[in-house]
């Protein structure tokens, strides 16, 4: 089970990616200001899934504390 935080970021994950793909899917050439935003998402939803990342290791790494 994801913890609340886990959960809120899942979700603004799936929300930055469905923005990503309605831009990918615009008919026509992007402007310059459409490309800065893709970019700006892309790497907010890069440092998301770091902290997912960071947040299943310390679950993980507690998970082991309490096992052993």
């Amino acid at each position: 089970m994801m913890t609340d935080s886990a959960t809120a970021i899942k979700h603004e994950v799936l929300q930055l990616v469905e923005l990503q793909i309605e831009t990918l899917r615009r008919e026509g050439k992007l402007s310059d200001c459409d490309l800065e935003e893709y970019r700006a998402r892309s790497g907010k939803i890069s440092h998301l899934y770091q902290e997912l990342d960071r947040i299943g290791r310390t679950r993980f790494d507690w998970r082991s504390e309490r096992a052993s």
